[in-house]
């Protein structure tokens, strides 16, 4: 009789931190979406991927370590999706410009020009055409994700991130270095 009383206490305690874990991850569904957007570039694809990530989750929370990062771990559920989404469909995001063709002059000499005048609409922009290891690591730093998670997600030292995120602002800087003083020309 005690067997059985403590086997449903067990399963009563590991339902209970079951749904602890999926409420703790679901508060980072915004986040999340704002990542998969720009990777994915359409909502119905991030929507995709989101969701995908969190079946994943959701069916391995045991592989969740409590004294880690969720958000990171989530995080990297997400890029991992992408990525395997992108290998079935045997295609993958095309990069006008990649990070490491960056001139180091030109990261040297890039001061921070002024944004006066530049719109979200006209960031994302921006941002849509930097590439996909770019994106990643500018939006892992806005969603606040210091050098270490972000390299947790990215599978990388967190040296290289700061490397990348480096060259990654001064790529973004130079697509955006002549916007604000030409919308200013034109009375924009």
């Amino acid at each position: 009789m005690w067997g059985r009383r403590q086997a449903t206490q067990d399963s009563e305690d590991t339902e209970d931190a079951a749904d602890a874990f999926r409420r703790e991850a679901l508060t980072h569904v915004d986040a999340l979406h704002g990542f998969a957007r720009y990777l994915a570039g359409t909502d119905s694809d991030a929507d995709d991927l989101v969701q995908e990530a969190y079946a994943r989750a959701f069916a391995a929370p045991r592989q969740y370590l409590p004294e880690s990062n969720l958000k990171a771990w989530l995080f990297r559920i997400l890029r991992n999706v992408f990525i395997d989404r992108y290998r079935r469909e045997a295609k993958g995001p095309i990069a006008s410009l990649s990070i490491d063709d960056v001139d180091d002059s030109v990261l040297a000499s890039a001061a921070p020009p002024s944004f006066d005048g530049i719109t979200s609409t006209d960031l994302e922009a921006a941002m849509l055409v930097l590439p996909e290891a770019s994106r990643t690591v500018i939006l892992l730093d806005l969603q606040g994700l210091d050098e270490d998670e972000a390299a947790a997600v990215l599978g990388c030292a967190p040296g290289t991130i700061k490397s990348r995120l480096f060259r990654a602002r001064a790529a973004l800087r130079e697509l955006l270095k002549d916007y604000a003083p030409i919308r200013r020309l034109h009375g924009l």
